[in-house]
């Protein structure tokens, strides 16, 4: 399934292990040496050093050009039956080791998982996990709590599988539904309010399978329901159970189809709610507060160990005396009481929470906004609700498993998206990250990777402004002036950053929002002036050398916009001939047929009409270009055609060339009238 997008996936981190030092230096190797080394010792009589060899390739494989080389080596046979290994340390870390392999190694490798049938350990895995979170006793050598967390922790990395895979094989997500992991998964998923990490991770994986996945809607009986309903209405606010309960909300949303239809306006309310809610908050300011606060506890905690090492002398602690030391470490280490205060990424966590909770609620919404829409006669008007904790006593419960009538989108969706100020907020979060929250992560290794995730929400806020912009009425979208303030704030976005083209993803998106505003701006009349001519001409030269294809045809679908509206203006010739001959070279010399024919549909919308367009038009000498490249274009189509475009394109493609010639009939009529 190349089409569905993978974003990136978080992965897991072995704990400290004499592996290390067979993982490293492992740069610019292929995958003999180490790998091959790690690979062996996964057969050793000794769980330890089963244990470390699997630490040591889960980081091996966090080097992404060695995934395909260790799926070669069968590396997935060889870990596969260790998630049933006899130590529950090996379990923890062979699932940590495939987590990450499926995470890394992206679609070949979780389809040559599921063909080396990886599936059955990790769903006999899940089950004994399940089995032991009940009896608490999977092995009497342990205490029950410890042993407990251990389960738990295992059940996390084995779900993370779970989900990747699920998301890169339909054949995964079959096994998924007939083996009954479903029931399997809402049992961890209850424990929400004692183990968040854990719950999350099955969140994601039930967003996933959950979507398009009818066979498994069946499946769902009131009390699973119920399950997402107590978890979607946690009280607990921390920025970890935001997350949660916006994964689950995005959840609920795939099930839209089990509501009852007199609950409809509720779900709707009770969703978008949560997403409003997430959106609300500031991350930037977050960023700046959680960092403050990560500094000054470390701070007291400095303080606290140096007033303790004066009164004490240097109060050490060795690690047979510490119980959460796992008792593999052999040499003795000297551990100070710092090591034994909360991790210092309590902050980094909650933050890194509440980014993926905007990224998934700006999702979510796309995808909301994205079902097919009934068809208006269809549409059904319903009282929108602010009563969203009390709906699912009401719908959710009394469902039960069955499929019911489908939601109807429309109107309610597009009056409770506004009654949030959903629009409003999504426009907020398009802006560029806080300069001192991107300052402040720069400045810190493990803070890092947050101006990725910031630099994330803003396109996916932009993506999302684009879907609102070509779904919802003006109305809904604040009226004329709110469009025109909004393609004022984009071109301003675009041109505070002069190198916009570099940076792909943001090219993309907020070229396609740019181009969604200008394009509904157009249909309704609604006078553009965000951009001067010099501007326009700025942003699509700069655009046009994208290697992405996407980027490329925005920015010539926007010339095409801007240009049919000025054709029916005074005084534009001299801009229309600068745009006519600019898109003539992009239609002549791109190398996609899809970008040359948007490039010809933007010709033929600019001058279509109007007087100054007819005389530009001859100045240009239009009508002999493309009588000129009218052949070459039929022959391109015809050899590059099947091998390199879909179906979907081949019809555009055949709708511009018809087009084209239309179009070479009609200039013919404008030069002879203009001639005589």
């Amino acid at each position: 399934e190349p089409g569905r997008k993978r974003f990136k996936r978080p992965q897991f981190s072995p704990g400290d292990c004499q592996a290390e030092a067979a993982a490293d230096g492992t740069e610019g190797e292929e995958d003999d040496g180490p790998a091959a080394e790690l690979l062996e010792k996964l057969q050793h009589p000794s769980a330890e050093v089963r244990e470390c060899a699997c630490a040591g390739l889960a980081r091996l494989v966090q080097q992404r050009r060695l995934c395909p080389g260790l799926a070669r080596r069968d590396a997935v046979r060889m870990l596969g039956p260790l998630l049933l290994d006899p130590s529950l340390a090996v379990r923890e870390t062979a699932a940590g080791a495939l987590r990450n392999l499926s995470a890394c190694g992206g679609f070949e490798v979780c389809d040559d998982m599921v063909t080396k049938d990886v599936m059955t350990p990790l769903v006999a895995l899940l089950k004994e996990c399940s089995a032991g979170l009940n009896s608490n006793e999977m092995s009497p050598h342990e205490k029950k709590d410890e042993n407990r967390n251990s389960v738990e922790n295992i059940a996390n990395e084995a779900v993370n599988v779970l989900w990747n895979i699920c998301e890169c094989d339909s054949r995964a997500v079959s096994v998924f539904n007939k083996e009954g992991c479903l029931e399997i998964v809402l049992k961890y998923l209850s424990r929400f309010s004692t183990n968040v990490d854990l719950a999350i991770s099955v969140a994601y994986c039930l967003q996933t399978v959950t979507e398009d996945n009818p066979e498994l809607l069946k499946s769902f009986s009131a009390a699973g329901l119920r399950v997402l309903e107590s978890a979607m209405l946690s009280p607990v606010s921390s920025m970890e159970y935001l997350l949660l309960k916006t994964l689950v909300a995005g959840t609920v949303w795939n099930l839209k189809d089990l509501i009852p239809s007199k609950s409809q306006a509720e779900i709707i309310s009770a969703v978008l709610k949560i997403l409003a809610e997430v959106l609300e908050m500031d991350a930037g300011e977050t960023v700046v507060q959680m960092k403050e606060a990560e500094t000054q506890r470390l701070k007291t905690a400095a303080e606290t160990e140096e007033i303790l090492e004066n009164a004490n002398g240097d109060v050490l602690i060795e690690d047979d005396e510490m119980e959460e030391i796992p008792h593999k470490r052999k040499a003795r280490r000297k551990t100070f009481i710092s090591d034994l205060l909360p991790p210092t990424d309590k902050e980094l966590r909650q933050t890194t929470a509440l980014l993926s909770a905007q990224q998934t609620a700006l999702e979510i919404i796309v995808n909301m906004c994205c079902s097919e829409d009934p068809s208006d006669d269809e549409w059904e008007e319903l009282s929108s609700s602010d009563e969203s904790d009390a709906f699912m006593e009401t719908s959710l419960s009394e469902c039960g498993g069955q499929l019911l009538s489908p939601l109807c989108l429309s109107h309610e969706i597009h009056t409770t998206l506004t009654n949030y100020l959903i629009p409003k907020k999504i426009v907020e979060k398009t802006a560029f990250p806080n300069s001192t929250a991107v300052d402040i992560c720069s400045k810190n290794p493990a803070w890092k990777p947050l101006i990725r995730k910031m630099n994330t929400i803003q396109c996916r806020a932009l993506i999302c402004l684009q879907t609102l912009v070509s779904l919802l009425d003006v109305d809904h979208l604040g009226g004329a002036p709110a469009l025109q303030t909004l393609a004022q704030h984009l071109s301003q976005l675009l041109f505070s950053r002069p190198d916009f083209a570099k940076h792909t993803d943001f090219a993309e998106a907020i070229s396609s929002a740019l181009r969604a505003l200008l394009q509904t701006m157009a249909s309704k009349n609604i006078s553009q002036q965000c951009m001067t001519p010099d501007q326009l001409m700025t942003l699509c030269k700069a655009g046009i050398y994208n290697s992405n294809t996407g980027v490329r045809v925005n920015v010539v679908s926007i010339l095409g916009i801007t240009g049919s509206v000025l054709a029916k203006e005074d005084g534009t010739f001299e801009t229309l001939k600068t745009i006519g001959c600019f898109l003539l070279e992009v239609a002549t010399k791109d190398c996609s047929l899809v970008v040359a024919g948007e490039a010809l549909d933007a010709l033929f919308d600019v001058f279509a009409d109007g007087k100054e367009a007819e005389k530009a038009s001859v100045q240009i000498k239009l009508l002999s270009a493309l009588k000129e490249f009218q052949p070459v274009f039929k022959m391109k189509i015809r050899k590059e055609g099947r091998s390199k475009y879909s179906q979907e394109q081949l019809c555009v493609l055949d709708n511009v060339k018809m087009n084209l010639r239309r179009f070479i009939t009609y200039q013919e009529t404008i030069e002879k009238r203009l001639s005589s």
